[in-house]
């Protein structure tokens, strides 16, 4: 396991540098894309959960697809490290936030239009830059055999409350939940953020380090409540059966910061605008095989038109928060800043 505190000033230095780092030189042109067979992947999604399609691709396409797995925002700091050195083609992200600080730092080429048409508005990069994979609702996991669906808060701010005081789990180094803080932010204001986290920090919070172990603790009642992504929750029930489920899923109230549908999503690097292969890689990734392996495989939504929800979601409209533009999740690095600022991180 990494150590959480290294982890942590890698990824804050590293984006609070992107500001002033010079950006990657301008590779793109009006060349043909060239295929050598083979590209590098950086994943921010885990290996569990993606490399089954990796495998899928690379059998299909005969292209070698090279994967460094870590945490996204680990490699984000280290893409934004590396800059035009980097020997990454294709960033696969958890969430918004990283892509769009990314996009931010001048990293990312292009994408074609045929790529960034396939998915809606409001699902993927307003400048073309990156594209939306699939989406991902932040839900409250509870402990079923303790509480009514009823007794659930409806917002995240009830959290802050001292009756909750060591009865929640998060895991802030990670990037959903991150992703999560940074839309409180753009909702709410810097002040009434700020002075959530510090709440949160105050209230002896279990932290763990990603949405699998939050929604471990609940289902084995060790802890009563905890913030997570929805496909989690639907993975294990899938294994276990849903009538075997302790822990229990509530959508906060729409509108709510705690209610928000980020995405997941990839770019190409700008140093590898021209690679044929890492272009087919993503074209592949808003394919409706992908779109479908990801319903059937990790139940997110699909973004792509004509690719049905996994059963037992809400619809997605239903979810989305209209005052929320994922582009404006760019400032991860402040949002780590103020995990870090009361001892989160």
């Amino acid at each position: 396991m990494r150590p959480v505190t290294r982890l942590a000033v890698i990824a804050v230095g590293a984006l609070v540098l992107a500001g002033c780092a010079s950006p990657a030189p301008d590779t793109e042109s009006d060349a043909a894309p060239q295929s050598d067979g083979a590209f590098t992947l950086y994943s921010g999604r885990e290996e569990e959960l993606v490399q089954p399609l990796i495998d899928m691709f690379e059998e299909e396409s005969g292209i070698d697809v090279e994967v460094r797995y870590g945490n996204t925002a680990e490699l984000g700091a280290l893409l934004l490290e590396e800059g035009d050195r980097t020997p990454a083609q294709v960033f696969l992200s958890q969430d918004a936030g990283a892509l769009g600080a990314l996009s931010a730092a001048d990293l990312f080429g292009t994408l074609p239009e045929n790529v960034t048409d396939a998915v809606p508005a409001g699902f993927t990069s307003t400048d073309g830059t990156w594209v939306g994979v699939t989406g991902r609702a932040r839900v409250i996991v509870y402990d079923g055999q303790e509480f009514t669906p009823e007794q659930v808060p409806t917002s995240v701010d009830a959290f802050t409350d001292p009756e909750w005081s060591g009865r929640l789990g998060i895991a802030p180094t990670n990037a959903s939940f991150q992703a999560f803080v940074t839309a409180y932010r753009v909702l709410n204001g810097e002040e009434a953020a700020d002075a959530w986290v510090e709440a949160i920090a105050a209230n002896n919070p279990q932290i763990f380090e990603n949405n699998r172990a939050v929604l471990a603790a609940v289902n084995d009642g060790v802890i009563d409540m905890g913030l997570i992504n929805h496909y989690y929750w639907f993975a294990q029930a899938a294994e276990a059966g849903a009538e075997n489920m302790r822990a229990q899923l509530s959508y906060p109230e729409a509108g709510d910061a705690g209610s928000i549908v980020n995405v997941s999503g990839a770019g190409i690097l700008k140093t590898a605008a021209n690679d044929a292969d890492a272009l087919e890689f993503v074209e592949f990734l808003v394919s409706q095989k992908a779109q479908q392996y990801f319903v059937e495989g990790t139940f997110e939504y699909p973004l792509v038109e004509g690719v049905d929800a996994p059963e037992g979601l809400p619809e997605l409209e239903s979810l989305v928060n209209p005052k929320l533009d994922l582009s404006d999740l760019e400032s991860l690095s402040v949002t780590q800043e103020l995990l870090a600022k009361h001892g989160l991180i």
